[in-house]
C-alpha cells in the first residue's frame, strides 16, 4: 500500500505544480477591474439629477411612449407573428411554417409589445393616404372551408363549427373566446381596441405649483375615526312640506317633470357670511360645506377628477370649491365599467384630423349627461314640495343668508343647518369642523322641523338610453322598475356608487331622517329636454349607508388626515387634486392669487338653465 501511494504522488504532483504555474501566469496577465465613475445627485434626491447627466446618456431629450397597465407584455419579440409585416416572406417562409405548423395552438390576436403605445407618436403620411384607392371593390368569394375545417368532412360539425361556438359563447369558432361575445368575453380581452379613457385634470396644474403630499386610495381606505353627535350652532332658510303623492307614482302613472323657476344658492365656504362670523368667534378649526366634505369623505370611490381649494388663515382652515368646478354638476355612471365618454380631441400629429369638421356633441356624452342630471335634480326637488298651505312652510331661526333684498324671484325650499363635529382623538385635543349642511323639505306630522324632526333630502337618478354607450348594463326602467326594483337599485348602486355615497353622507351630516330618490327617465331616449317621473323611493340615510358599505368612520379619518397635513404647512393657499387617471390625491402649494380671476357671479340657480349649480 505504501508503495502505491508513493507512485501516485510521483505521478500527479508535477501536474498539480504545472496547473498552479498556469493560473499564476494567467491571473498576472488579466486586466484589473475598476469601478465606473459615480455621478452624485447634487439636489439630494433619488436617482440621477436632470442637471448632471453623464455624456453617455444619449436619450435625454427623446420622448417616452407610455403604455397602459392593461397592455399584455407576455413576450418582447415574436418572430412568428406575420400580422404586421412581411419578415417571414422576406426569408422564404410560408404561412404554415411561420405559424409553426397546423398543430400550433397560439391564440390569434395576442397583443404584442407596443400595441398600446400612445397615438401621439404615430406617423401619418398625408400624401400616401390621400393617393391610395381600391381598384377592385367586388366582395371576395367565400372560401370553402376555413383553417379549422381543413381535413374535416362536410357533415355534422363541419360547416357550423364556428357558428355553434359563437352562439353558445363556448370554445368553438375562430373568433369566439371562452366567455363568448354574448357574455362580455374574458376580462382584459382585446383591451387595446377599447376607447381611450385618458381624462384631463379638473384644474390646470401650473409648473409653479409645488407638490407637497401624495396619498394613494388604498391608504385612505384604512383610516378610521369615530366622531360623536354634532352640536347645532344655528339654522337659516325656509323649507316646504314634501308632497307624498310622489311616493305613489308608478311606471303606469308617470308624471312629467316640469321646469320650475326658483333660486337655490351654492355659495363656497369663504363667501358664506355666517361662516365668516363663526370663524371670527373661533367656533371651530376647519370650515366647509356638506357638498365639499362628502367628496373628501367618499374620495376612495371617486373616478372622475376633482379639486378642493384649501385656505389657511392663522389657525383656521377653509375648504372651498371653484365656481364652475366639478362640485356644481352631478355625475352619471361614474363607477360603471365603461362610463360615458366625451368626444376624443384631434391628434395634433395627424394633419388630416385638424382639418376635419368637429364632431357634434352627443346627448349621451359625459358632459351632456352631467348637465342633464344637474337639471333633473334641481327641478325634481323644486317640483316635489307643496309651496301653498296647508301645510304651511317652516321658517328656521334666521332667513336665508344669501337672498338679498334686490332679488325678485322666489326662493327654493332649502334650509341650512350649521353644525360642529369634534375631530379630537383625546379630550385635550381641540380640533373641530364646522359644516354648513342642507335639507330640502320636511314630512308633516313628524315633529318640529326646527328641532331636526322629519327633515328630508331630495335627490334624483336619471335614465338616458339603456342601449347607449356608458349605460352600464342598466335594465329598462319602464319594464323593470315595478316588477324588479331590486335589480334596478343594485345596478344603480354599482354604476353610481360614488354619487349615492355622497348623497348619503350629505343626508347624515344634515341630520335628515329620510332620503327621497326619484327615478326619472327621458320621455324619448333621443330627446334630453323632456323627462317623466317613474317612481320615488324612500330610505333612511343610515340604513342606506350600510347597504352601500359607506363607512363614516373612514370618512372622518380621511378628513382628519387632510386636516393634519394642512395644519403642518405654513399659512397660504393649497389645492387638493384627485388624479384624473390614477387612484391618488395630491396636495399642491399654490400662490394666493390662484383661482381669483374666475367669474364669481354665477352662484344662483335658475330652474331652466342646465348649467346651474347644485
Amino acid at each position: 500500500m505504501k508503495e502505491n501511494n508513493t507512485c501516485f504522488s510521483r505521478l500527479f504532483c508535477p501536474l498539480i505544480e504545472l496547473k498552479n504555474l498556469w493560473c499564476y501566469i494567467h491571473l498576472d496577465n488579466m486586466a484589473s477591474f475598476s469601478l465606473p465613475p459615480i455621478h452624485d445627485n447634487p439636489d439630494g434626491g433619488w436617482g440621477p439629477s436632470s442637471s448632471n447627466l453623464p455624456d453617455q446618456f444619449k436619450f435625454k431629450d427623446i420622448p417616452y411612449a407610455p403604455y397602459s397597465k392593461s397592455d399584455k407584455l407576455g413576450r418582447f419579440a415574436d418572430w412568428n407573428d406575420i400580422s404586421n409585416d412581411n419578415r417571414q416572406a422576406a426569408v422564404g417562409l410560408t404561412t404554415s411554417q411561420a405559424r409553426g405548423g397546423p398543430g400550433n395552438r397560439r391564440r390569434d390576436g395576442t397583443q404584442a409589445f407596443g400595441s398600446g403605445t400612445a397615438s401621439a407618436f404615430a406617423y401619418f403620411h398625408v400624401e400616401d393616404e390621400s393617393s391610395f384607392s381600391l381598384v377592385d371593390n367586388k366582395a371576395a368569394p367565400p372560401r370553402r372551408g376555413g383553417g379549422f375545417n381543413r381535413g374535416r368532412a362536410t357533415g355534422r360539425g363541419a360547416g357550423n363549427f364556428g357558428a355553434r361556438g359563437n352562439q353558445r359563447g363556448g370554445r368553438g369558432g375562430p373568433n369566439a373566446g371562452r366567455g363568448g361575445a354574448q357574455r362580455g368575453g374574458r376580462k382584459g380581452w382585446r383591451d387595446w381596441e377599447k376607447n381611450n379613457r385618458t381624462r384631463e385634470s379638473s384644474v390646470a396644474i401650473s409648473p409653479q405649483w409645488s407638490m407637497l403630499e401624495e396619498i394613494e386610495f388604498h391608504r385612505l381606505a384604512k383610516l378610521r375615526l369615530e366622531v360623536d353627535e354634532p352640536e347645532d350652532i344655528d339654522t337659516y332658510g325656509r323649507i316646504f312640506a314634501y308632497d307624498k303623492s310622489y311616493d305613489r307614482i308608478t311606471t303606469k302613472t308617470e308624471r312629467p317633470l316640469q321646469p320650475v323657476d326658483r333660486i337655490k344658492y351654492n355659495t363656497t365656504t369663504s363667501d358664506d357670511p355666517v361662516i365668516q362670523q363663526l370663524a371670527a368667534k373661533n367656533t371651530a378649526t376647519v370650515y366647509t360645506t356638506d357638498a365639499i366634505l362628502s367628496v373628501l369623505m367618499c374620495a376612495p370611490r371617486s373616478v372622475y377628477p376633482w379639486d378642493i381649494v384649501i385656505l389657511r388663515e392663522g389657525n383656521n382652515l377653509f375648504l372651498d370649491k371653484r365656481d364652475g368646478g366639478p362640485f356644481d354638476t352631478v355625475t352619471v355612471n361614474e363607477n360603471a365599467s365603461d362610463p360615458p365618454q366625451d368626444p376624443t380631441p384631434p391628434n395634433p400629429n395627424n394633419p388630416t384630423e385638424k382639418l376635419a369638421v368637429p364632431e357634434a356633441p352627443s346627448i349621451n356624452s359625459a358632459t351632456s349627461l352631467s348637465l342633464e342630471a344637474t337639471y333633473i335634480n334641481q327641478n325634481f326637488g323644486f317640483q316635489s314640495v307643496i309651496e301653498t298651505s296647508p301645510p304651511p312652510a317652516v321658517d328656521f331661526a334666521n332667513p336665508n343668508p344669501f337672498y338679498g333684498s334686490e332679488e325678485t324671484e322666489p326662493l327654493a325650499s332649502c334650509g341650512y343647518r350649521y353644525r360642529v363635529f369634534d375631530l379630537g382623538i383625546t379630550e385635550d385635543e381641540d380640533i373641530k369642523i364646522c359644516v354648513r349642511t342642507e335639507v330640502d323639505a320636511f314630512i308633516p306630522g313628524q315633529g318640529s322641523p326646527q328641532d331636526g324632526h322629519g327633515l328630508v333630502t331630495v335627490r334624483a337618478l336619471n335614465e338616458f338610453d339603456p342601449r347607449a354607450q356608458g349605460a352600464g348594463g342598466a335594465p329598462d326602467w319602464r319594464s323593470k322598475l315595478d316588477s324588479q326594483r331590486g335589480a334596478v337599485v343594485a345596478t344603480e348602486m354599482k354604476n353610481n356608487s360614488c354619487k349615492l355615497a355622497k348623497w348619503t353622507v350629505q343626508s347624515v351630516l344634515a341630520g335628515a331622517e329620510l332620503m327621497k330618490i326619484g327615478y326619472i327617465s327621458r320621455a324619448n331616449p333621443r330627446d334630453n329636454t323632456r323627462h317623466v317621473i317613474l317612481s320615488t323611493a324612500s330610505m333612511r340615510p343610515t340604513d342606506f349607508a350600510a347597504q352601500l358599505n359607506v363607512s363614516l368612520a373612514n370618512g372622518w379619518g380621511i378628513v382628519r388626515t387632510v386636516t393634519d397635513l394642512c395644519m403642518k404647512m405654513p399659512e397660504g393657499k393649497y389645492v387638493l387634486i384627485k388624479d384624473p387617471n390614477k387612484t391618488v390625491i395630491r396636495l399642491y402649494a399654490v400662490p394666493m392669487t390662484a383661482f381669483t380671476t374666475e367669474d364669481e357671479d354665477g352662484e344662483a340657480f335658475d330652474g331652466e338653465e342646465p348649467e346651474a349649480t347644485v
